[in-house]
């Protein structure tokens, strides 16, 4: 059980270390309050439950308890993990500085976007790109909506639920990791006609691994970047000429690279 625990630990700070959930466990350990705790972190309410939700979650184990009065939310203390989670949080901020230093020193300083070390994921498609705007979805909806311009100069949304983009701070300029899994993108040697709720990049065909349905093609971006998706057997075109990916803004992942 304590080996399980320790894992769950791990996980929450694999997950969390990049955005606001610990900044909010943190918050309410100073103030006591939830609700004080979502307003100095510049975050809804709900989004203060969610990132405690998330981070508990991961852990396997409560890190929040709620305690009789207080205003707003009520009263809420850290408990014995949810303290050693920020005490481990951070050492491995301090450990990551040092190294990161190191490197600086030796002239092989980090790209802009970040190491992208603390991102182990399934999805192959990792590119950088800079945030442009993050608005809602629509009056009244619960989703937001973030365009992002990738190192070519495309356009590309992601629909994420507000909450997320509050945990994640986005906002105008801030450079962030757009993650796909592979086998939502679909690749076709002509532009598709545009369509709502999908995306869609150039590029030129890299590789293909030929199927007996499908070909898994791998594109290279405008700016070097590469895409990998799917497209109907056999496919149409060679290396080195043009095709298009395009998938559902609903399947982009945004995630902030470890600094």
């Amino acid at each position: 059980m304590k080996h399980k625990r320790q894992d769950g630990i791990g996980q929450a700070l694999g997950h969390a270390i990049s955005d606001k959930r610990l900044e909010v466990l943190r918050r309410i350990g100073e103030s006591g309050s939830i609700s004080q705790a979502a307003r100095e972190a510049g975050i809804s309410y709900k989004a203060a439950w969610q990132a405690i939700d998330t981070l508990s979650s991961l852990s396997g184990v409560a890190l929040v308890e709620r305690t009789v009065g207080g205003s707003g939310g009520g009263g809420a203390r850290l408990t014995q993990e949810g303290t050693r989670l920020l005490a481990l949080s951070d050492e491995l901020a301090k450990a990551r500085q040092t190294v990161l230093a190191r490197f600086a020193r030796s002239g092989q300083s980090p790209s802009p976007a970040g190491d992208g070390l603390g991102v182990r994921t399934s999805m192959r498609n990792q590119i950088p790109v800079v945030v442009e705007s993050v608005s809602a979805a629509g009056r009244g909806d619960l989703a937001a909506q973030v365009l992002m311009r990738s190192e070519g100069g495309h356009s590309l949304t992601s629909s994420i639920t507000r909450e997320s983009a509050d945990l994640l701070g986005l906002r105008r300029d801030l450079p962030v990791l757009l993650l796909c899994k592979a086998t939502a993108v679909l690749v076709t040697p002509e532009a598709p006609a545009p369509q709502a709720g999908r995306c869609q990049m150039p590029g030129k065909v890299l590789r293909i691994a030929r199927g007996r349905e499908r070909d898994e093609v791998t594109l290279v971006l405008p700016g070097g970047a590469t895409w990998v998706g799917f497209a109907e057997h056999p496919f149409g075109r060679r290396k080195g000429q043009s095709a298009f990916a395009s998938m559902p803004d609903s399947a982009l992942v945004i995630a902030l690279p470890t600094h």
